[in-house]
């Protein structure tokens, strides 16, 4: 019996172990994940291994989102609007608007019909480079028009005419103030960056103190300065800051004051646009800026030869749409000399003779070609030079 029981303890024994043997050990050893699993919970940024993923998919992710209220909302727009002696550029991308200057008071129904005709009932920017009647007239007509507005920046919040107390008053029934941006800020517009470049002291003069704007749209870019001179724009140089840009709208209306040629070696354009008047009092654009520009070999484009200009951008290249004269020469190596008749004084409604001694100040001057013009754009004819 004792040797039975000692068998059988033995037999039980063995089979302990063999089952012990069955069961596996947990082991702290990380285990890999086979490369063709992938969890739905990881984006395709987290994976560092060389599967392809469908583009398709990825592009519909990252498109933005249309507007199908806005027909301008499919891609990158700017419109250089035909304002006469004075400048305004509105801008579209991925449905996100922004307006730059609006011209003179006169171009505010122009502003106004142009929001209409395109249904833009909310401007997400509107900027005012600097406070001058030919930049901050028109953008009453805007605020009139538009039921919400975003975003107002400007280079001052205070000036004393009525222009850019009419802006200000409009902007306050939006509930909207003046923001004055640094240099070097920065936001969208839509898929495009907006770099805030200048002013980057406080001149002594409104012009230099224009606020200057680069945007960056894919691989193209577009360099706004209003009527920013010489002096603003070697401290823009000074600063390192990144100039170049595919499209300048050249500053102060093609004045020989700006568009230097150090500024125009950092910029190196392929396009420059114009916002002149016909015939203007000043002789906008001078000769000097234009030869600066034939030097560099970038192409012209004028709204006083050209009406309004369209440049579209896919990101990578641009075209060009004019309202009129595509083809003509817009930067001849001669000047031309061309005449004007009348002047007419914005806040007064008065025009008058190019040598009347009574001439309001530059930022209040409207070019009227003929007589009948100044009248049917209900101007007086003044008491002292009798035009």
């Amino acid at each position: 019996m004792r040797i039975l029981y000692k068998i059988s303890l033995f037999l039980l024994l063995i089979s302990a172990l063999l089952l012990a043997a069955c069961v596996s050990i947990p082991v702290d050893t990380p285990q890999a994940t086979p490369l063709n699993i992938i969890s739905d919970n990881i984006i395709p940024e987290q994976l560092h291994h060389d599967n392809q993923y469908d583009e398709t998919h990825i592009d519909d992710i990252l498109a933005p989102a249309s507007n199908e209220n806005n027909p301008l909302s499919s891609e990158f727009v700017v419109y250089f609007l035909d304002v006469g002696q004075a400048a305004a550029a509105f801008i579209v991308c991925d449905g996100k608007t922004m307006l730059i200057d609006g011209g003179g008071a006169s171009s505010s129904s122009l502003i106004y019909s142009f929001l209409d005709k395109h249904g833009i009932d909310h401007i997400d920017y509107i900027v005012n480079t600097h406070p001058h009647e030919d930049h901050v007239g028109g953008l009453s007509g805007a605020l009139n028009y538009v039921s919400s507005v975003g975003t107002a920046f400007g280079s001052a919040t205070n000036y004393n005419t009525r222009a850019f107390e009419s802006f200000v008053k409009y902007l306050d029934e939006h509930g909207v103030g003046i923001t004055i941006p640094r240099p070097s800020d920065t936001f969208k517009l839509g898929s495009a960056e907006v770099l805030v470049l200048a002013p980057l002291r406080d001149y002594n003069d409104e012009n230099n103190n224009s606020l200057a704007l680069k945007i960056t749209y894919g691989e193209t870019s577009f360099l706004f300065t209003g009527d920013a001179e010489r002096q603003s724009e070697l401290d823009m140089i000074e600063t390192g800051y990144d100039l170049s840009a595919t499209v300048l709208k050249v500053s102060h209306h093609g004045s020989d004051s700006s568009t230097t040629y150090p500024f125009l070696r950092e910029v190196m354009p392929e396009i420059a646009v114009i916002s002149c008047g016909a015939n203007n009092l000043y002789g906008h654009p001078h000769d000097n800026t234009l030869s600066r520009l034939r030097d560099a070999d970038v192409k012209v484009y004028r709204t006083d030869m050209q009406g309004e200009i369209i440049i579209r951008s896919d990101g990578i290249s641009l075209s060009v749409e004019t309202h009129k004269n595509a083809n003509i020469i817009t930067n001849p190596t001669e000047p031309i000399f061309e005449e004007f008749t009348h002047i007419g004084n914005s806040r007064s409604k008065k025009f008058h003779r190019p040598d009347c001694h009574t001439l309001p100040e530059e930022h209040n001057q409207v070019h009227l070609e003929t007589r009948d013009h100044a009248i049917g754009s209900g101007y007086d004819p003044c008491g002292n030079c009798k035009p």
